[in-house]
């Protein structure tokens, strides 16, 4: 089971290299299971089902059950679809030393090191000239088509004593070709790609992804080895969840999933969790079963939210950089994060209704805490609890190599996971 649970989390990787794809194949998944897509610029009259809205790369979806009034409460779950990666700029062919490369500006928190000597692809999303104005396209050109090639060691041969120090400037622009005078540029291969005249490309959003595939890896299969782990894993089980939830008998509260754009840059735009993409939609939800404002503020304060986003497994060869009173193990259970400083949303009657839902699916569950010493992240979750006013929890599947371009975590916790937001959303 554990495996089967794994394998759709590969799956679901595969198909989402960039935060766009991530919401399409959410939203085909979704689709797959009967909920409805609507279009924010329609009045919304709603009854029994599920529903879900997709804005770039955000997805907010919900289910109602037969008579849910419009004052119940929400469950919430909510993730993020972006990781840190390399993106390509606005006029980005560029080069040197009879090279053709790409300029790439640095997305969020990168690992550099990790993206050296790595088959990468291109994907995104473009806009080209249509007939009625701009129209949106997504791509994925899924081959070895860049590298950043490391330095040899015979031209720096302090680097395994120094350690290797890189620009983001000088250091990461990706080779894909060399300079023979008749070569197109980047909007050109880009509007091949689409299958539209170079100048009809207008615009894109692209970025790099490692080209390989993930996969169940260790001796007896016990990891997953992918890529964008932090944060697609805690998508996919947010959406196995709330499917499972759909199909099942009716819960007390709407079970809602938001799974926000950004993150890793600061949430600040018009989709990420520091907008008003999620507060504004639950209202739509009240108003559109014939609420009221009023009943829309009873419904928040009936509500509880799960912030998923991963944990820091404890690392075998750097122990000591871990709170020594709370390790973290892989297949060991979804972990609650804590920190007083508020840099997780999670306190006493979160961190309860949590392990309570742990309890209830019959999952093991862990708790972890920072080095008091060592600066700590952050997530969605203090945002989320900030904008709407809700209780909100801290959670995450543990894994090795966060921002690396290649992450690690144990091939059980995604099916456990799943198990324990799908009893949230159904709570006593």
């Amino acid at each position: 089971m554990a495996n089967t649970a794994a394998r759709e989390l590969i799956g679901f990787i595969d198909a989402s290299p960039s935060p766009f794809h991530a919401c399409a194949e959410a939203a085909r998944r979704l689709k797959a299971a009967g909920f409805q897509e609507l279009d924010e610029l329609d009045t919304w009259n709603l009854s029994e089902g599920g529903y879900f809205v997709v804005r770039g790369g955000s997805l907010v979806a919900w289910t109602l059950f037969p008579d849910t009034a419009p004052w119940r409460g929400f469950r919430i779950a909510g993730a993020h679809t972006d990781s840190p990666n390399l993106r390509v700029k606005p006029r980005p062919d560029t080069g040197a030393a009879g090279f053709r490369q790409l300029g790439v500006e640095v997305y969020g928190g990168v690992l550099l090191n990790s993206w050296l000597d790595r088959d990468l692809g291109l994907c995104g999303r473009a806009f080209v000239r249509g007939a009625h104005g701009p129209e949106e396209r997504l791509f994925k050109v899924d081959r070895a088509l860049l590298r950043v090639p490391q330095l040899a060691i015979h031209l720096h041969r302090e680097i395994n004593t120094e350690g290797l120090l890189l620009n983001k400037q000088k250091h990461m622009a990706p080779v894909w070709g060399l300079k023979n005078g008749d070569e197109g540029g980047f909007r050109g291969f880009l509007g091949e790609t689409l299958g539209v005249e170079t100048d009809d490309v207008l615009s894109w959003d692209a970025m790099c992804h490692d080209t390989n595939p993930s996969a169940l890896a260790g001796v007896d299969e016990e990891f997953v080895s992918a890529p964008r782990l932090d944060n697609l894993c805690s998508c996919f089980n947010a959406l196995e969840a709330l499917i499972v939830v759909a199909g099942a008998e009716p819960a007390a509260r709407i079970p809602v999933v938001c799974l926000f754009d950004h993150e890793e840059v600061g949430s600040g735009s018009s989709r990420g969790a520091d907008s008003s993409i999620l507060k504004d939609l639950l209202e739509r939800t009240v108003l559109a079963r014939g609420g009221t404002r009023e009943d829309f503020h009873r419904a928040l304060a009936d509500s509880a939210c799960v912030s998923a986003d991963m944990a820091h497994g404890t690392h075998p060869n750097y122990v000591d950089k871990h709170e020594p009173d709370h390790h973290l193990f892989l297949n060991a259970g979804p972990v609650i994060k804590i920190n007083t400083n508020l840099r997780y949303a999670s306190d006493g009657e979160t961190e309860a209704l949590f392990q309570d839902a742990c309890e209830r699916a019959d999952v093991p569950f862990q708790k972890w805490v920072n080095r008091t010493d060592l600066a700590c992240g952050s997530t969605i979750g203090p945002l989320t609890a900030a904008k709407l006013g809700i209780r909100t929890v801290d959670v995450g599947c543990p894994q090795l190599a966060m921002h690396s371009i290649r992450e690690l975590c144990g091939s059980k916790d995604p099916e456990y996971m799943t198990r324990a937001l799908a009893a949230f959303f159904a709570p006593r």
